[in-house]
């Protein structure tokens, strides 16, 4: 009886640790833009693989696994919305380091909302079994973080299409809205990721 239990717990240790990856990487994704430190980027890329390889073996625990303690299908699709937001504020740090653009106002709030919404995931999951009534309260912040962070994003893009003097600057323009993207896709990933906790809530608790 201990060992089925240890295997039906696995995923939920899992789950915390891949949000657990995902909550520093943001972190240092902050950190990034307000003091443009190069160092960083390396460490969110070890961060992005280290989430992969944890959801590699948690993939693998459900295609051989009988018994999960929710539904197969939630455990999958929540995994996999995590791991679109470490991917996502990977490609970011990454794009603005290969396309030389710096941080702006709009990057370092957007990447502060960010983070405070995985926070707030990163606590939903730990407690999603002990406490699910907090961890409610918890899905409910993610999902009011990612509208703060939609609405940063739609006044970004208005103050971002100024008409630009040169060809340069439309360049830049272009290039500086690819990271608006990333961060509000990562945004939208969070609010699917409280959706799936939310629905994982409904069905079992």
């Amino acid at each position: 009886m201990k060992l089925f239990n240890k295997r039906k717990n696995i995923f939920l240790k899992l789950l915390i640790e891949q949000v657990s990856k995902t909550k520093e990487a943001v972190g240092l994704l902050e950190d990034f833009m307000k003091n443009n430190d190069n160092n960083i980027i390396k460490d969110i890329d070890n961060k992005e693989k280290e989430g992969d390889e944890i959801r590699r073996i948690l993939i693998d625990e459900i295609n051989r696994t009988f018994s999960t303690p929710f539904d197969r299908e939630d455990i999958f699709t929540l995994s996999r919305a995590i791991d679109d937001i470490l991917d996502y504020t990977n490609t970011t740090i990454d794009e603005m380091n290969i396309l030389d653009i710096k941080s702006n106002k709009y990057l370092v709030e957007m990447s502060e909302i960010l983070n405070k919404a995985v926070f707030n995931l990163f606590q939903a999951i730990n407690i999603i079994v002990s406490y699910p009534r907090i961890a409610t309260d918890y899905v409910i912040k993610i999902k009011s973080f990612e509208n703060r962070l939609e609405k940063l994003y739609r006044s970004a893009l208005c103050d971002l299409f100024i008409t630009p003097d040169t060809l340069s600057g439309i360049i830049d323009i272009l290039k500086t809205r690819e990271l608006y993207r990333h961060l509000s896709n990562a945004g939208d990933k969070c609010d699917e990721a409280a959706n799936i906790v939310a629905d994982i809530l409904v069905k079992n608790y």
